[in-house]
């Protein structure tokens, strides 16, 4: 009898800081999403061109890769999540310049916009209401994530030699769509299930979801409404 209570006095405190951290991770997550909009708009005020742009990608990948690992379990990981994530709202600021600066810009980027929330909400909610375990899933996410990579990698040396690779840019930007969703579904999942306890981890994981989801959204839809 003892024992019985001993687990179940366990799984309520696993519960309860379970539901902390998903509680956090979303509270982490509207904040950094706000700032990386507050960030994308003063770079598209400022005017950044697109090589300011990848020097604040290459600083983002820094922080993460680099910075946030030896932080995460201190509140100046918060910090650094702030700035990976200013950053690359700023580095989006040249890509919406463009779109909208197209005939139906506008659209295309509100289209982008409530395509991306309406999937993150879809499988978050999803996941949430089933409580499902998505952990399966790793193995062939990280396999489509390292295959988008390197053909990524293989159209940037194409567009080298003048290849016109404008289809195969559709087909990856098709390809991380899938991924993405797939990602947040094994992320969402990941925190629910106890296999994430570290919020700040969990909101960067979830804000590179979005993020990439939102971008590849972005390139489809700009590129189906030019081909009309």
């Amino acid at each position: 009898m003892q024992e019985l209570y001993s687990q179940s006095q366990a799984d309520v405190r696993s519960g309860v800081e379970i539901s902390k951290v998903l509680r956090n991770t979303y509270m982490l997550l509207a904040m950094t999403l706000a700032f990386s909009a507050v960030a994308c708009a003063i770079s598209m005020a400022m005017g950044l061109g697109r090589g300011a742009a990848l020097i604040m990608n290459l600083g983002a990948i820094a922080l993460l890769w680099f910075v946030l690992p030896r932080t995460a379990n201190s509140e100046k990981g918060i910090f650094v999540v702030f700035g990976f994530t200013g950053l690359l709202g700023a580095s989006l600021g040249p890509t919406l310049s463009y779109y909208l600066a197209m005939a139906n810009g506008s659209q295309i980027v509100l289209e982008a916009l409530g395509g991306t929330a309406l999937v993150f909400f879809a499988l978050s909610g999803y996941v949430l209401t089933t409580r499902k375990d998505f952990s399966f899933m790793q193995g062939f996410l990280v396999t489509g994530l390292i295959v988008v990579l390197v053909a990524a990698l293989g159209l940037v040396v194409a567009g080298l030699f003048g290849v016109n690779v404008s289809g195969a840019h559709l087909a990856i930007s098709g390809a991380i769509v899938f991924l993405m969703s797939g990602f947040i579904l094994y992320d969402t999942s990941r925190i629910i299930h106890g296999g994430e306890t570290n919020y700040i981890m969990a909101t960067t994981a979830l804000y590179l979801d979005i993020y990439n989801l939102f971008v590849s959204l972005l390139h489809l839809l700009g590129a189906f409404s030019s081909d009309e």
